[in-house]
């Protein structure tokens, strides 16, 4: 599969690196030029190109952007594909956005709204990358760590619960959009270590606000 990540922080180049170590092909892009990313091509074996590109690139495409960041996103090219919303909200980097503070909206579906699409999937949100790329165990291992995703389109589902298992990952589906509020930041699932029985029991409990 072709993966566009938008992004290439600590969150893009994570995923593109165990996603090419999974088969993948991956396409890296940032939002100021592919000059800026030359070392990443040898060291990951990825691609590299504009955030346009890399959205034409990927079948899939993997947003892992600051949340001020969402509106300059090539938007057009977006529409139609499935979507992987690594992006967690952080008041002391992005501001205090209201609808976010009171809890009118979630952050996946403010990124949904944003982009005006429907075909976005919360993933990759719950983890710091560093354990994303330690913490992998195959299938069958006791004490597998489990990972939470969230989200509308089955397709994106089906895609992130692949990515998640390759990577060594056992999944727990947190149901729809508007439920990634149980995985966000300050939640008690949020960057812990659970098994899958424990990540679904905190999340089921969880109590926004």
């Amino acid at each position: 599969m072709k993966i566009g990540i938008l992004g290439a922080g600590f969150v893009g180049r994570a995923i593109a690196k165990l996603a090419i170590g999974a088969g993948h092909e991956v396409m890296l892009s940032n939002s100021r030029s592919p000059n800026t990313l030359f070392s990443l091509k040898p060291m990951l074996g990825c691609e590299t190109g504009t955030a346009l590109e890399a959205a034409r690139f990927g079948e899939l495409v993997v947003i892992a952007v600051p949340l001020t960041a969402i509106d300059a996103l090539p938007k057009a090219e977006l529409q139609g594909k499935p979507l992987l919303d690594a992006v967690n909200y952080y008041p002391d980097r992005d501001g205090h956005i209201e609808i976010l503070d009171t809890r009118q909206i979630t952050t996946s579906e403010l990124v949904a709204q944003t982009l005006g699409t429907v075909r976005v999937t919360k993933a990759f949100n719950a983890i710091p990358m560093t354990q994303l790329e330690s913490d992998g165990l195959p299938q069958g291992v006791a004490n597998r760590r489990a990972l939470p995703l969230a989200g509308d389109d089955i397709e994106g589902k089906r895609i992130a619960t692949t990515l998640y298992d390759a990577f060594g990952f056992d999944v727990v589906d947190a149901g729809a959009l508007a439920e990634g509020w149980r995985f966000e930041r300050g939640m008690p699932a949020y960057c812990v270590r659970m098994t899958k029985r424990e990540l679904e029991e905190t999340l089921s409990v969880s109590q926004r606000g």
